[in-house]
């Protein structure tokens, strides 16, 4: 936080402080991912910290793709209110339908719209709790034979989010990292009801080859259990008349033995150990086929904790590295936001 309070007053000083105020911003990102790496790292935290959330909820965030955004502070968000929240957005979802817009929110205006708490889902007690938007199709069935198909899905998070608190009063609740699956349609309707409502503002969160490298380094040096899917690689071409993908698929134990092979720092990830574990990676595929990635751009990454692609899809695939993965990507959100 000092050093970005630093940055910021760098900045403001004179329009030639500005390419300083960059390269300290730069250094700021790489101190913030090297912590988040020690945060991913530290399994046995984790698993404590997931112990009050609610398996099923929890299981139901799992292998799902969810589109990431950034979010700024919701100002007079209350969680006493969630129910009015449910009322009021399904009204504005059936008013945005009645103007025409191609909002699939199921026949006759016949949804229903549920905010609930996901208990626990927080790296420290100062964080706010993380909360589920749900749109749901209702049934014209019985009610004791009702069931609600989900239509679409968005929950708000904060894991380690202590450099934002710190500059907030308390007037705001900061969830800055949104996850959305469903139709685009619906998560834009939901963001524009948020941000008329709590005076916020909704940014896709996209992951440039520089974070995806780190998280394919912290995701293949986290501990599994099982291995239940290969580390894979997915690196673009820029060509003409349309670009060429590249696929890279390696074994997980191979992929985890390389990375203890050049894992000096016990406890953490350091941006070195990151750029040898992907220089090992470019000359291996060198070697086989005279093909230089370095030249490409990394465009997915894929291993048995989560995946991730640049677009700002992310999949979570491990219960035990569920926050730790918030937690990073918290990290990115309050970045974008600052």
């Amino acid at each position: 936080v000092v050093l970005r309070n630093i940055a910021r007053s760098l900045a403001d000083q004179s329009p030639t402080s500005s390419l300083e105020s960059y390269f300290l911003l730069h250094v700021i990102c790489l101190i913030s991912l090297e912590i988040m790496g020690k945060f991913l790292l530290l399994s046995e935290k984790f698993l404590k910290l997931l112990e009050d959330n609610d398996p099923q909820k929890v299981a139901f965030l799992l292998h799902k793709q969810w589109t990431l955004y950034s979010l700024t502070p919701l100002y007079k968000f209350s969680y006493t209110n969630l129910k009015e929240y449910s009322r009021l957005l399904s009204a504005f979802i059936a008013a945005e339908k009645q103007k025409g817009l191609a909002v699939e929110v199921g026949e006759d205006f016949n949804i229903k719209v549920t905010f609930s708490t996901l208990l626990g889902m927080k790296g420290t007690q100062r964080d706010s709790e993380a909360f589920l938007v749900q749109i749901l199709s209702k049934s014209q069935l019985p009610s004791e034979n009702r069931e609600h198909k989900v239509l679409w899905t968005g929950w708000f998070c904060c894991i380690f989010g202590d450099s934002l608190l710190e500059t907030v009063s308390e007037d705001f609740t900061c969830v800055p990292l949104f996850l959305a699956n469903g139709a685009e349609t619906n998560t834009a309707i939901v963001g524009t009801w948020f941000q008329k409502t709590f005076d916020c503002y909704f940014s896709p969160l996209a992951i440039n080859a520089f974070n995806l490298s780190w998280m394919a380094a912290m995701w293949t040096a986290c501990k599994m259990d099982q291995y239940m899917a290969a580390t894979e690689f997915l690196w673009s071409v820029p060509c003409s008349p349309q670009s060429l993908d590249i696929s890279y698929a390696i074994h997980p134990e191979d992929a985890k033995a390389l990375w203890d092979s050049v894992h000096k720092t016990p406890g953490e990830v350091t941006q070195e150990e990151v750029d040898l574990f992907m220089d090992c990676l470019y000359s291996h595929f060198h070697r086989h086929f005279k093909i230089h990635l370095s030249a490409t751009r990394l465009v997915r990454v894929s291993t048995s904790v989560a995946s991730a692609h640049t677009d700002g899809k992310i999949k979570i695939l491990c219960h035990k590295y569920l926050i730790g993965v918030l937690a990073y990507l918290t990290e990115l959100a309050i970045f974008q936001i600052d």
